[in-house]
């Protein structure tokens, strides 16, 4: 009995969905993604605030951009694109007029009840291919953050709670605070 075949969506059938529609592309299939609660936005909007403030006190060259905010995993494959909550960029060369080609070095992602498998595991494994060296789950309901950062192909990983600090690993002296987030 044959089974049916899924088709196989590339970066030309990304950017061919409409505006209003959040999605993403992993191995040549679409996700669909619901629009942020308040809480997810909040965060979001915390963090981000906390790191650019940081970069442009350092005077830094890295770019940050919240979603949505295209990313082509690889360069050499059109068929994997993500739209992490936050994503770090420090090679210029990354940068296109569509997004960034190629790993950033810091993701942020903001979990919400439905999209935890999915930012725990499918997006772990996807980002640590890819090559990104720091990885982020904040999980708002549970307030918890859990850092991943990629040592020689492989992730270290340390839990926090939003009564935490938490140091960036690809800055020396950069640290997220959570304890001044405000719901």
């Amino acid at each position: 009995m044959a089974s049916a075949q899924l088709k196989t969506y590339t970066e030309e059938d990304y950017y061919s969905l409409s505006e209003d529609v959040r999605a993403e592309l992993i191995d040549g299939q679409f996700y669909y993604m619901a629009a942020p609660s308040r809480i997810h936005q909040e965060v979001l909007n915390f963090m981000n605030t906390e790191i650019n403030l940081y970069i442009r006190s350092k005077k830094g060259n890295c770019k940050v951009y919240p979603a949505p905010f295209a990313v082509k995993l690889f360069a050499n494959d059109d068929k994997f694109i993500v739209e992490p909550d936050i994503s770090v960029i420090c090679d210029p060369n990354k940068l296109t007029d569509r997004g960034c080609t190629g790993a950033p070095d810091w993701i942020i992602e903001i979990i919400s009840p439905g999209t935890a498998s999915y930012d725990y595991i499918r997006k772990l494994n996807l980002y640590a291919d890819a090559g990104v060296r720091e990885y982020w789950i904040v999980d708002p309901m549970e307030k918890s953050v859990y850092v991943y950062f990629l040592e020689q192909e492989r992730f270290r990983v340390v839990s926090y709670t939003f009564q935490d600090s938490i140091n960036v690993n690809i800055y020396e002296d950069l640290w997220i605070d959570f304890k001044e987030f405000e719901e």
